[in-house]
């Protein structure tokens, strides 16, 4: 047996928000177009044979009278298409019926919704253009006619006016309806795209922050684990058990760092967490990626020479040194000497790591260490040039603006 699926239905729009959206709508893109202006033929040929029967029964139309009349409706169902020729069309056998000098008044409604159709779908200058061209023309006919009729006419004219400022005004308000949904649209798209360039932004800072973490600590854990190692293997028989104990310590702080570091990080993907992130690293703790250095073997040299970083800054060259730290410890030899100087001048923060390695081996650099750094030092409107030294080792200068991380 199977169960009853619920079904969703979409609410139908209330009868005011279908006029308005047929207001608001085009009538060349209408849906039904067609139909509805069957229908809107059907009810104007009506309303012209009760005009015609019950409005003056001195005029009231012989058979070639009723047949012009009638047939003046039909083009109205090309009228969203063929605006002129519907109007050509419908003059073309309106005018022979005024000539017999039938009711003057049943075509007019037909006529009326023929220059609405023009002056909503043309532009204005065509639509002043055709007033003129049929008040002009159907006065020429009635004056050949009925010179009474024709001052009439002229009288009357006024509504032909209105009838051709109506649709232009109704144009120019459709116009400006599709102007404001066209700048909602657009507005919207930039929102998605800000929503997505912020998201491909955070995924790369998370993922800077991964490649920074884990190749910092992995290193380092790798270089304590050689020391142990040799440790061990150097003489059995006199073997140093505080140095194999202090090497365990190293790996097992590093570890903790790294876990904690990597819970940091990745807090920020869980949802409803978006305070979750804790502070950034900053200048204060280059001092403890210096310290985590010399325990790795390397002789390092700091010099900090900075006050009032901005944070972003801060974080930026954090992460930076922590880099070029674990470039040295990994690529620079055994014990290289590493020195990092970080001052603020001139607006900056100017930012050196520099070793006397060897630098690394032919195949091994082909990480994203020094992408990421320099992706780090751009994130503030900062630069940044990594290269070998003239008289060996590898130098990494970074020169990042205080005002970037404001």
């Amino acid at each position: 047996m199977n169960p009853v699926q619920p079904t969703m239905t979409a609410e139908r729009p209330r009868p005011g928000e279908r006029i308005m959206a047929a207001i608001n709508r085009d009538p060349r893109t209408a849906p039904h177009g067609t139909r509805n202006d069957a229908l809107l033929a059907a009810g104007l040929a009506a309303v012209a044979a009760c005009l015609a029967l019950f409005g003056d029964a001195g005029r009231r139309p012989d058979a070639l009278g009723w047949a012009l009349l009638l047939g003046a409706h039909v083009p109205l169902l090309w009228r969203r298409r063929r605006p002129l020729l519907v109007l050509a069309a419908m003059v073309a056998m309106i005018m022979p019926y005024h000539a017999m000098d039938n009711n003057h008044f049943a075509p007019t409604p037909a006529a009326y919704v023929a220059l609405y159709t023009i002056a909503v779908t043309s532009r204005p200058l065509r639509t002043i253009l055709t007033g003129v061209i049929v008040i002009t023309f159907a006065t020429s006919v009635m004056l050949t006619v009925n010179t009474h009729q024709a001052v009439e006419l002229l009288r009357v004219s006024g509504w032909i006016i209105a009838v051709l400022f109506f649709g232009v005004d109704v144009r120019y308000y459709r116009q400006y309806v599709a102007s404001i949904v066209e700048r909602a649209e657009r507005a919207e798209r930039t929102r998605e795209e800000e929503a997505r360039r912020r998201v491909a932004e955070e995924r790369l800072r998370i993922a800077r922050d991964l490649h920074d973490l884990l190749a910092h600590s992995i290193t380092l854990i790798g270089v304590q684990t050689s020391v142990a190692a040799h440790v061990l293997a150097a003489d059995p028989e006199r073997l140093d058990r505080a140095a194999v104990a202090e090497a365990l310590d190293d790996i097992a702080e590093t570890c903790r760092t790294a876990r904690g570091e990597l819970r940091t990080t990745l807090e920020v993907l869980r949802e409803g967490a978006p305070e979750a992130r804790g502070p950034l690293p900053a200048l204060h703790g280059v001092a403890d990626l210096a310290q985590t250095a010399r325990l790795a073997g390397a002789k390092v040299e700091l010099s900090v020479r900075a006050d009032d970083v901005p944070p972003a800054v801060g974080a930026a060259a954090y992460r930076i040194v922590q880099e070029a730290l674990t470039n040295a410890v990994r690529h620079a030899g055994p014990e290289p000497s590493v020195g990092v100087d970080l001052r603020s001048e001139d607006g900056a923060l100017r930012l050196s790591v520099t070793d006397d390695g060897t630098g690394a081996a032919p195949g091994t650099g082909a990480g994203f260490g020094l992408v990421g750094m320099r992706e780090r030092a751009r994130s503030v409107g900062g630069t940044l040039d990594a290269g070998p030294r003239a008289g060996g080792g590898f130098e990494v200068t970074a020169v990042l603006p205080l005002e970037g991380g404001r």
